[in-house]
């Protein structure tokens, strides 16, 4: 865990930055920093977070922010690094050792720097410090006047170490490095004159006389116009030591050493202040800089964390960074955007070779990738060897005593890559791949930098670079939509691009509405020899035939995401094995699993698998659709023991191989609240094909998550139900879905619609022969009229359906019917009746079970306490009933338990457990 405040205030973690979230939560982490392990009073943090009148709830923000970043430090193991962000009194106080602060380990890098005897060691630790610097300190947060003042201070901090290294290098008589680390700091900072002092001494010592005084007098004009004065004493000095041809002075009061001999022109090149900088420096080649590097990309976009994940990446001892990602998400184009910034850090040269691992012209022999590398490091090419090892092993003590960068693009295993490693412990070697290349992060120390998709914005500004702003705002939409359509695939966005590019009258609304037809959208997204199609289709020919199979399959699955269970199934094998076959489509990149066990595709690669075998579509669809069935009987059946569906299965169903178990009540309710959106795709996917007798199912195993968030916006996916059932001609199948969608839009408030539904539904079951059916039928059509006022009819239908049920043997029936009698008993003022049918209605089953209806069972038997006046019974009726209802998720019965309370008894504790479970109900409606 590491903590940033030089550049954008951050934490970085093993996994990846933390999601800060806002300006004024990192604005929060920047104060507490500042004074870490000091406490930090809420009127100074109240001073750091707003530069005007702070709002009267400013306190409560604070609080806000506080909760927020404990949860993500608390969440990233924080404490195991011995991080603890603690309440005081008025005041917060964040635990954070030292060393994982990077404000702390520059000035501790300073400290050292300054201690040391040799100006070499001095300038080798303060490049050290300045390699912390990611940009602006504080960067990314809302600086208030507190935080402003810190961050100027810190950055004179910055430029007062830049000059004193620059005078370190002085002392070496390195005046080149010395102008180089100035250079760009002199010109971002055009006022301040020892900026300009130094570097005109450092040109001069670098015997560029010429660039010297034209800088002092560039430097004289800029003051004299912006500030009306004439140059400081010490620009004056530096311009007449020129004049005078004096010597520069050793401002760092160390003897001179030795002058050094004159590196060839080739290689006087400026080195900026970089974190890959390292010294001593080695020898200058006798021969001109190695440059096989391509041009930089053009129109490149965004990426700036990956590019600064790269540079972290790329430091240490001789470091290989690994780029990974899926066919064209652009990392070559990273690579090389990396490489042409960074020229000035491998003054000795930059090689390139496309090693073809995703090629239809096949990989290149090791040895002629290496008669490319060893001339560019000025071996004649008839000295280099004829054996690959030979070859191989020249390279190595050719770059041992080089700073070079070398580039393997495109590689497809580890083997290839490790022969062209260089040797020098100051080369970086940068891999780009579409597989994961575990074998060269376990040899070799790799490390990942992995490449996703491009988000909307900068999806939409690439297609600005190759169209013109002016295009792409004026349909703000549609590009949006095209970036969309394109799933923030580069290479996507490229063709679409150049589609547009091509004719520049044709709006991007109209190419988008082609696009979002997905028949033909892979076709659509392909110009000459490049496309996405292609590239996929590299990287699917190196796959195994099983892993082919899966994609293929994978294709047609109708959900957003698949596990191990639902490919097995489509493979017709265990979880294993399928497992172990996903492990290798998210090796190459093909599927991307977003949490443990779960992996999705990439909307293009879906497209891409339809078409490899479409013949077998129907079948991987009903397989994945049959899987789903399968599992939400098991969920059912865990979530409500002896409460799952009483239908079979359909006649062709197709059995898994496995079906995931599951432990408990809660990881059940979990899985169904996870599988909400997969379940309405699927269910549209089965109503397309056919499958009507899926459909229908489907929905109706996922009752208990519609019993307990009822008001979650069911009715539509139930009246597709209603319609597939209809369509099978099944009047069991109408039966029970008219049921639970009549006392869905009694719940919603929409009872006229609910009883002209479930008037139908008691004969439907009766016809069907559907007893437990008919019962529960009518207790929601009872339910649904006494909403409607008719209470009289509704408490006949309670009792009629209690009867069909005590006759059939069916207690969870009998007592959901009773639970509804009583209800309706209590609303028409008979509390006594209402509790003679609750005490029935527990009788009938074992606590641990019916979690909800024992909940709402209570909290009528408490309100019925309270109308008869019975205080003491009816508040502890009712506080039971909260308590089950929150042990097993029932936020529903919770919060009626808990209103009930409320209206007799307005404790503290009463209204934060129910605001908590109506803030739980909102969010997960």
């Amino acid at each position: 865990m590491e903590f940033r405040l030089l550049g954008t205030v951050s934490v970085d973690t093993f996994t990846g930055p933390l999601p800060l979230g806002p300006a004024k939560r990192r604005s929060l982490l920047a104060a507490l920093l500042l004074s870490a392990n000091t406490p930090v009073t809420v009127a100074r943090l109240t001073e750091s977070l707003w530069d005007e009148m702070p709002p009267s709830q400013a306190r409560s923000v604070i609080q806000g922010h506080v909760s927020r970043l404990r949860a993500l430090l608390t969440g990233a193991d924080a404490a195991a690094y011995g991080v603890e962000l603690v309440t005081l009194t008025d005041a917060y106080l964040l635990r954070v050792p030292e060393s994982l602060l990077d404000a702390q380990r520059f000035e501790e890098l300073l400290m050292m720097a300054r201690q040391q005897r040799e100006p070499a060691d001095a300038a080798m630790m303060l490049t050290e410090a300045l390699s912390l610097w990611q940009g602006p300190a504080l960067g990314g947060a809302f600086t208030g006047p507190p935080l402003q003042a810190a961050a100027h201070t810190l950055e004179e901090s910055r430029l007062a170490t830049v000059e004193e290294l620059a005078r370190t290098y002085a002392a070496l008589g390195e005046h080149h490095r010395a102008a180089a680390v100035l250079r760009p700091e002199a010109v971002a900072h055009p006022m301040r004159e020892s900026l300009a002092a130094a570097l005109i001494k450092a040109l001069y010592g670098a015997g560029r006389q010429a660039e010297a005084l034209d800088w002092f007098h560039r430097t004289r004009r800029l003051l004299a116009d912006e500030l009306g004065i004439d140059p400081g004493r010490e620009l004056a000095d530096a311009y007449a030591l020129i004049l005078r041809g004096g010597e520069v002075a050793d401002d760092a009061h160390v003897p001179p050493p030795a002058p050094a001999p004159e590196a060839p022109p080739a290689v006087a090149v400026a080195v900026a202040v970089d974190p890959l900088v390292r010294l001593p420096a080695p020898v200058a080649p006798a021969v001109p800089p190695a440059e096989l590097l391509p041009r930089a990309p053009r129109g490149f976009q965004g990426r700036a964390e990956e590019l600064a994940a790269l540079g972290r990446a790329a430091a240490g001892e001789a470091p290989v960074c690994l780029i990974t990602g899926p066919a064209g998400v652009g990392k070559t184009a990273l690579a090389l955007q990396w490489a042409h910034h960074k020229a000035a850090v491998f003054p000795d040269g930059r090689l390139y070779a496309d090693l073809r691992g995703f090629s239809d012209t096949g990989e290149p022999e090791l040895t002629d990738v290496l008669r490319e590398f060893l001339p560019a490091l000025g071996v004649p090419a008839r000295r280099v060897p004829e054996s690959a090892s030979a070859a191989a092993a020249l390279f190595r003590t050719l770059t041992e005593r080089r700073r070079l960068l070398v580039i393997l693009d495109n590689a497809r295993d580890s083997a290839t890559v490790r022969a062209l490693l260089p040797g020098g412990p100051d080369c970086v070697t940068l891999v780009t791949s579409r597989h994961r290349l575990e074998g060269l992060i376990a040899s070799d120390a790799a490390r990942p930098v992995p490449l996703d998709v491009l988000g909307p914005q900068d999806g939409m500004a690439l297609l600005a670079g190759v169209l013109g702003e002016e295009r792409v705002l004026a349909e703000p939409v549609a590009a949006h939509r095209l970036a969309e359509l394109c799933g923030g695939l580069p290479l996507a966005l490229r063709v679409v691009a150049a589609r547009l590019a091509g004719r520049p009258g044709r709006p991007l609304a109209a190419l988008a509405a082609e696009l979002a037809d997905e028949q033909g959208r892979l076709g659509r997204l392909a110009v000459d020899d490049t496309g996405v199609a292609a590239a996929l289709r590299l990287t699917v020919q190196h796959l195994p035939p099983d892993a082919v199979r899966l994609l293929a399959r994978l294709g047609h699955h109708p959900g957003g995401h698949v596990d191990a269970y639902a490919c097995g199934a489509l493979l017709e094998t265990g979880p294993a094995d399928a497992q172990a076959t996903l492990e290798r489509l998210g090796a190459a990149h093909l599927v991307t699993e977003t949490a443990p066990g779960r992996w999705t595709l990439h909307d293009l690669v879906r497209l891409y698998a339809r078409d490899i075998e479409p013949e077998a579509g129907p079948d991987a669809l009903v397989r994945a659709l049959d899987q789903l069935l399968a599992t939400a009987l098991a969920a059912t059946d865990t979530a409500e023991p002896g409460g799952g569906a009483c239908f079979g299965l359909p006649d062709d169903f197709h059995q898994p191989y496995a079906v995931r178990e599951f432990t408990d009540r809660a990881e059940a309710l979990a899985w169904f609240a996870a599988e909400r959106d997969d379940l309405a795709r699927a269910v549209a996917a089965a109503r397309s094909a056919g499958f009507h007798d899926r459909a229908w199912r489907l929905v109706l195993l996922h009752w208990p998550q519609v019993v307990l968030r009822v008001r979650d916006g069911w009715a539509p996916l139930l009246e597709s139900a209603l319609d597939s059932a209809r369509a099978e001609q099944d009047a069991y199948a109408e039966a029970r879905v008219l049921s639970l969608l009549g006392w869905v839009l009694t719940e919603e408030g929409r009872t006229a619609e609910a009883v002209a539904l479930l008037e139908a539904a008691p004969a439907l079951a009766r016809k069907a022969g559907d007893g437990p059916g008919e019962v529960t039928a009518t207790i929601n059509l009872a339910v649904a009229r006494a909403e409607d006022g008719d209470l009289d009819i509704a408490l006949e239908d309670c009792r009629r359906a209690a009867d069909l049920a005590r006759a059939a043997g069916d207690w969870h029936t009998e007592m959901l019917a009773l639970q509804h009698l009583a209800r309706t008993l209590l609303t028409a003022g008979r509390p006594e009746q209402s509790l003679d049918t609750v005490r029935t209605a527990l009788a009938l089953g074992p606590e641990h079970e019916e979690t909800a209806r024992r909940a709402l069972l209570l909290t009528t038997a408490g309100e019925a306490r309270l109308l008869l006046g019975e205080h003491e019974e009816g508040v502890h009726l009712l506080e039971r009933a909260a308590d089950e209802a929150e042990r097993g998720g029932y936020d529903e019965g919770a919060a009626r338990a808990l209103e009930g309370l409320l209206r007799v008894a307005e404790r503290p504790e009463y209204r934060a457990r129910y605001e908590r479970a109506v803030r739980r109900l909102a969010r997960e409606a």
